[in-house]
C-alpha cells in the first residue's frame, strides 16, 4: 500500500472525478439521514434494531435472486434485491415484537435470537445460489460487506430520496418522537398514538437501513445509527441538538471514510466510513463539553477542590473555637500548620494545595507556618460549621446515627445543602435561625422624592 500522490489528493479534493462526486454524495446523505434516525432509536433504547434488521434482510437477497432469476429477471437488480431484502427485514423487526410483547423475553434477547437466525438463514440461501446453474452469487456478498465503490448515479438518487424521506419524517414527527423517546406512558396519556408512532419510527429506520446496505453492508450499518448519535451526546444534553450533531457527525464520518478509500483503493470503503465515525467519536468521547472524559475530569477536580477547601475552613474555625469560646472573629488568632495536618486525614502535599487554594480565593492568611482566617473566610467557616453541625443534629435525632459516625456521614452530605433544606432543618429541629442586625433608618420618614 502505497501513500497517495499529490494528484490523487488534488483529484479527491476537487471532486474532480465523477465517481467521486456521486459516492461522497451518496454516502453524505446517507450518514446524516441514519444519524438523525439513529438518535431516536438510541434514546427509545434500541441501538440494535438496525443490526437486527440488517441481518434479518440477508434471506430476502437471496430469496430475491432467486425468484428474479427463476422468471427471467435481472436477479442482481438493485430495485429487486432491496425489496427482498424489505420484506423479511420487516419480518425480522415483527418477529422481534411478538417475541417481545408475547413472551417473557427481553427486547436484547429478541434481537439476538433474530440477527442469528435471519442471519444464518440468509447465509444457507446463499450457498444454494452459488449451485445455481442460471445465475450465481457473484457480487451478493456486497451486501454483507457494502460496495460504496462502486455506487452508480441510479443508486445515489436512491440513497437520496429514501434519506429525504428519513429526514422529513423525523423533522416533521420530531415532537412526538421526543415524547415518545422520553415517556411512552405520558405520551399515551396525553392521547398520542404511540403504537402508530413506534410503527412509523420503526419504518425509517428499515428505509435508512436497506439503503444502506449498498454502502456500507449489513454488518457495518449498525454503526451509521449508534456511532454518531453516541458521538453527540458528549457535546450537548439538549435532544434537537444531538440530533443536528448526529446527522453532522454522521455525513462527516461518511465523506472522510469514502474520501479515505478513494486515495487507498485497497481500503474497503464501508470499514472506512465506519473507522471514520469512530474516530469522531473518540474525539467527543474526550473532547466533548458535556459529557467528555476531561471536562467531567476538570468538574470532579473542581469539586474536590472545593470540598477540601471547606474542610480546612471549618477545621480552622473548629481549632480557634477552642481557645476562642465566644467565636468571636479576631485578626490576629491563629493555627499552626501542624496542627491543622494532624486533624485532618490529609498529606502534607494535599493540605499545601488546599492552603493555596483558600489563600487565592481571599480566605485565609499564611504566615510563619500559622494560618489565620480573613473576614470572608471567617463569615464562610461559620456557615460551613453550623450546617454541619445542624445536619449531625438532624442525623443523631431523626435518622438515628450514632453520634460516633454522625461525623463521618455529616461530611458526606453537607456540602450539598441548600438554604431551602437548611431551613427547613432549623425547623425540624426547633434551632433558633440566623437573624442579621439591620440598623434602624437614620431618617424620620421617606418622602416621595426619596423612593426615587
Amino acid at each position: 500500500m502505497s501513500w497517495p500522490t499529490a494528484s490523487q489528493w488534488r483529484r479527491v479534493l476537487f471532486l474532480e472525478d465523477y465517481n467521486t462526486r456521486v459516492v461522497l454524495l451518496g454516502v453524505a446523505v446517507l450518514g446524516a439521514a441514519a444519524g438523525l434516525v439513529g438518535s431516536f432509536t438510541l434514546l427509545r433504547k434500541r441501538a440494535l434494531l438496525g443490526d437486527a434488521l440488517a441481518h434479518a434482510s440477508t434471506p430476502g437477497i437471496a430469496l430475491a435472486f432467486m425468484f428474479a432469476t427463476a422468471l427471467g429477471l435481472d436477479g442482481k437488480s438493485l430495485p429487486v434485491l432491496l425489496l427482498g431484502a424489505t420484506i423479511t427485514g420487516v419480518l425480522g423487526i415483527g418477529v422481534v415484537l411478538v417475541v417481545r410483547s408475547q413472551t417473557r423475553l427481553k427486547e436484547d434477547a429478541a434481537l439476538g435470537i433474530v440477527l442469528s437466525v435471519f442471519f444464518g438463514a440468509g447465509v444457507a440461501l446463499l450457498g444454494i445460489v452459488q449451485q445455481m446453474e442460471s445465475g450465481s452469487a457473484a457480487g451478493l456478498e456486497g451486501f454483507i460487506y457494502g460496495k460504496t465503490a462502486s455506487m452508480n448515479a441510479s443508486d445515489a438518487r436512491l440513497i437520496l430520496v429514501a434519506s429525504g424521506i428519513a429526514v422529513v419524517g423525523c423533522l416533521l414527527l420530531f415532537k412526538e418522537f421526543k415524547l415518545l423517546c422520553f415517556d411512552e406512558n405520558f405520551a399515551g396519556s396525553r392521547g398520542m398514538p404511540v403504537l402508530v408512532l413506534d410503527l412509523c419510527l420503526m419504518a425509517l429506520v428499515v428505509l435508512v437501513t436497506i439503503v444502506g446496505l449498498q454502502a456500507v453492508g449489513l454488518i457495518l450499518v449498525v454503526a451509521l445509527f449508534v456511532t454518531p448519535t453516541a458521538a453527540a451526546r458528549f457535546w450537548t444534553e439538549k435532544l434537537w441538538r444531538v440530533a443536528g450533531l448526529s446527522a453532522l457527525m454522521g455525513g462527516v464520518g461518511g465523506v472522510f471514510g469514502a474520501a479515505a478509500s478513494a486515495l487507498m483503493p485497497r481500503l474497503p470503503s464501508g470499514a472506512m466510513i465506519v473507522l471514520a465515525s469512530t474516530a469522531l467519536f473518540a474525539f467527543s468521547m474526550f473532547f466533548g463539553t458535556a459529557r467528555g472524559v476531561l471536562i467531567r475530569w476538570l468538574r470532579r477536580f473542581r469539586v474536590n477542590r472545593r470540598v477540601r477547601r471547606r474542610h480546612l475552613l471549618r477545621g480552622l474555625y473548629e481549632l480557634l473555637e477552642l481557645d476562642e469560646p465566644d467565636s468571636v472573629f479576631r485578626r490576629d488568632a491563629r493555627v499552626p500548620v501542624e496542627t491543622v495536618l494532624a486533624t485532618r486525614s490529609w498529606s502534607r502535599n494535599q493540605l499545601s494545595r488546599t492552603i493555596a487554594s483558600a489563600q487565592h480565593e481571599e480566605l485565609i492568611t499564611l504566615r510563619e507556618d500559622s494560618i489565620g482566617l480573613t473576614q470572608s473566610g471567617y463569615v464562610q467557616a461559620a456557615r460551613l460549621t453550623r450546617e454541619h453541625r445542624l445536619w449531625e443534629l438532624y442525623l443523631i435525632t431523626h435518622a438515628e446515627v450514632a453520634p460516633s459516625r454522625v461525623d463521618r456521614d455529616a461530611d458526606a452530605i453537607e456540602h450539598v445543602l441548600e438554604p431551602e433544606l437548611v431551613d427547613e432543618l432549623e425547623r425540624l429541629l426547633e434551632q433558633q435561625p440566623v437573624h442579621i442586625a439591620v440598623p434602624a433608618s437614620p431618617h424620620d420618614s421617606l418622602s416621595p422624592g426619596a423612593l426615587q
